[in-house]
């Protein structure tokens, strides 16, 4: 006989309990009754019930390497399975909807808002929500008319407000019955599994020392809910206010929703302190210290006394009690001793360096000024060899570490940097960014 899963022992019990219950309210155990002698101790109480996870707890989401190779491996999922069980984990990446949400979709679950954009209707079963309504990308919103008219054509005889967008097979000649979340979790688990190993960066102690290595993901942590977990997870650390995401997930309480930006502000945390450890003076000196948990927060900037600057931080008094809008050397910051950087500004570092050389070529050039405008714009060579010592102390910082090292740097280099440029400010009033797309390098 087989071992039941932790979701099947909950699910039995709480039916044995409903099913004892409602029988003791029918009165079937009293004299003449069908269950008479039935003893009234015999019972399923709430302790006997499997507990199970919290499906909105926030920290299940996949690391990005992860969806990297799932995303990659679609097509494997369609050939070994089928083309049902590949959309519906498209469906679930994409919309972070609940498994049974997917599963359930009606025909015409796709529709046009007020704008034009495509939008997806769906119930929310656990909440008892129906005809909710989520915006969805174009890409997406393909796939599903592409279901559709698949669908359609294998049930041409069918109403079409009876279909059902995924339809099973099983016992079922009119599509009126949709696939079941069994059935899709049991392909997926058969596909993840034939899956090569993916590795990670994972933090592990070596001699008393935390040390970056390169470790397989474990397996078991990639099933369709942790799609959930990583919509939300990717919305949040794209800078989505906590308001439109509560929406977006439909969650009943914002605390739920809160849960995904707090471990998000962990994480930021922890990327930001690993880059710091790499930071550097104007000289290109290495600055070994620890870092203070800097937020993206003005008053936070503050309170730690300093202010993010174009390719560093300043922390010139002045200047950062004006936000950068008084710097005493006129924004000379490779001068400055108020001036540091690390590797998550080397892009910006770069783009600068770049800017001043076309800058000094193109006012070498131009005749039509006078000398001292000329020799007051044109930039120093003084300043270009600091930037380029910059450059080339930060990127060999970068290149003594091992692999994982490396690896690890990269990661958080791309979390700070989101975090960094995850508000756009476009004058008054201040415009919210599109709502980012959980696979943006999709091509099929």
């Amino acid at each position: 006989m087989g071992t039941f899963t932790l979701r099947s022992r909950h699910d039995h019990c709480i039916h044995l309990r409903s099913v004892l219950i409602r029988t003791r309210s029918m009165g079937l155990t009293r004299p003449g009754q069908p269950l008479h002698g039935l003893p009234d101790d015999f019972a399923v109480g709430l302790e006997d019930v499997a507990a199970l996870p919290d499906d909105d707890e926030a920290g299940h989401d996949l690391p990005p390497e992860v969806m990297e190779v799932l995303c990659a491996h679609l097509p494997q999922l369609e050939q070994e399975h089928s083309r049902e069980s590949r959309l519906t984990v498209e469906l679930l990446i994409d919309t972070g909807r609940r498994p049974v949400e997917i599963c359930k979709l009606a025909w015409d679950c796709l529709q046009r808002d007020g704008d034009g954009k495509t939008v997806l209707v769906y119930d929310n079963y656990k909440s008892h929500r129906y005809g909710r309504r989520l915006p969805i990308p174009e890409a997406t919103a393909g796939l599903i008319c592409e279901q559709q008219e698949r669908v359609r054509a294998r049930y041409p005889d069918t109403p079409l407000n009876r279909l059902k967008l995924l339809p099973t097979t099983y016992r079922c000649v009119d599509g009126t019955r949709s696939i079941s979340v069994a059935w899709v979790s049991g392909k997926h688990r058969i596909w993840v599994d034939s899956l090569p190993d993916i590795h990670v960066i994972a933090k592990v102690e070596v001699e008393g020392q935390l040390a970056a290595k390169s470790l397989p993901f474990d397996k078991t942590k990639i099933f369709p809910y942790a799609y959930r977990h990583t919509y939300a997870q990717h919305h949040a650390d794209a800078g989505v206010p906590v308001d439109v995401l509560q929406q977006l997930m439909d969650h009943d309480q914002l605390a739920t929703t809160q849960q995904y930006y707090r471990v998000g502000q962990e994480r930021r945390r922890e990327a930001v302190e690993r880059v710091t450890q790499m930071q550097f003076d104007r000289h290109g000196n290495r600055v070994w210290r620890q870092a203070k948990a800097l937020l993206d927060t003005e008053h936070l900037r503050r309170a730690v006394g300093e202010v993010a600057v174009l390719y560093g931080v300043c922390s010139e008094p002045s200047n950062v009690a004006a936000n950068v809008q008084d710097c005493p050397v006129r924004f000379r910051c490779v001068g400055c001793g108020h001036f540091r950087t690390h590797v998550s500004y080397l892009p910006d570092l770069e783009a600068y360096l770049a800017d001043l050389l076309r800058n000094r070529e193109r006012l070498l050039a131009t005749v039509d000024a006078d000398y001292w405008a000329k020799t007051e714009a044109l930039p120093s060579d003084e300043e270009i060899r600091r930037v380029r010592c910059l450059i080339r102390r930060v990127k060999g910082s970068v290149d003594e570490l091992s692999d994982e090292g490396r690896a690890e740097i990269d990661q958080a280099t791309a979390l700070v940097r989101r975090a960094r440029n995850s508000v756009v400010h476009l004058g008054l009033p201040r415009i919210r960014q599109p709502l980012p797309d959980i696979r943006p390098n999709r091509t099929a």
